[in-house]
């Protein structure tokens, strides 16, 4: 066997654990090994390789095992996208609707961002999906929003070199970071052919109750149509949308 089929099965194996766990509540090395059919000297590999990771723990009696609280901090981050989703599609819907454009929400994911939902506006023919994609930070109005609610600290580890792709693309730190000050100061992002020539997008921040920015909703279309002036016009709705959903979320709430 391959080295990588080997490491395929390695992964499909502790899915099948973690699987078991959940169905059982609780196993020793024996039972887990039967349930996978290899030998206990492997099952129990893959136990230690768990419990380092803190997706199992062993219980009171020692040499049984059961889902660890690594599991619950994968299914919070989980869960708490999927009400972001959930609480934003609504509003969404509406100001895809109200502006005609495409209308994404992101999150920051590492050193990218990540978009978790889209909605066509009815000016948009056939729009290219972007949901599931990592789209580079510094090239993207979500990307500069998402940069703008970090640190200074944070903002370095996340920051590599700034890749071009259109002539207008921000490649210096020093201008990046002016950049972000002024989506801090006016509440919002734009990127005009920065990411693809043709392209215009603005986007506003996302609050949870904290007020941390935990994502970024985007208007974006061609360049032609969303000129200067028609920015000016979709910003304030872009604006209001975020808020609701920050709002949603909890933000402002006493």
């Amino acid at each position: 066997m391959s080295e990588g089929s080997a490491g395929v099965q390695s992964v499909d194996r502790a899915l099948t654990i973690l699987e078991v766990l959940a169905r059982m509540g609780e196993a020793g090395v024996t039972e887990i090994a039967g349930e996978l059919d290899v030998h206990k000297s492997t099952a129990f590999r893959l136990m230690s390789t768990l419990e380092s990771h803190r997706l199992v723990e062993q219980t009171s009696e020692r040499g049984r095992y059961r889902l660890g609280v690594g599991i619950l901090r994968l299914a919070g981050a989980t869960t708490a996208r999927l009400d972001l989703v959930q609480e934003a599609r609504p509003v969404c819907r509406q100001l895809a609707a109200d502006t005609g454009e495409t209308v994404n929400i992101a999150v920051l994911s590492e050193s990218s961002a990540l978009y978790l939902d889209q909605i066509a506006g009815s000016s948009a023919l056939q729009p290219h999906n972007w949901v599931g994609q990592h789209i580079p930070l510094h090239a993207t109005s979500n990307g500069k929003v998402l940069l703008s609610g970090l640190d200074d600290a944070r903002l370095g580890e996340v920051l590599g070199t700034l890749a071009r792709y259109t002539p207008t693309t921000i490649t210096k730190k020093k201008k990046l970071r002016e950049e972000l000050a002024l989506v801090r100061q006016q509440g919002y992002a734009v990127a005009i052919d920065e990411l693809e020539e043709g392209l215009t997008a603005a986007a506003a921040p996302i609050h949870n109750a904290h007020g941390d920015v935990v994502a970024s909703m985007s208007v974006s279309g061609p360049t032609f149509r969303l000129g200067a002036d028609r920015v000016e016009t979709v910003v304030p709705q872009l604006l209001a949308a975020a808020a609701e959903v920050s709002h949603r979320l909890g933000w402002g709430h006493r």
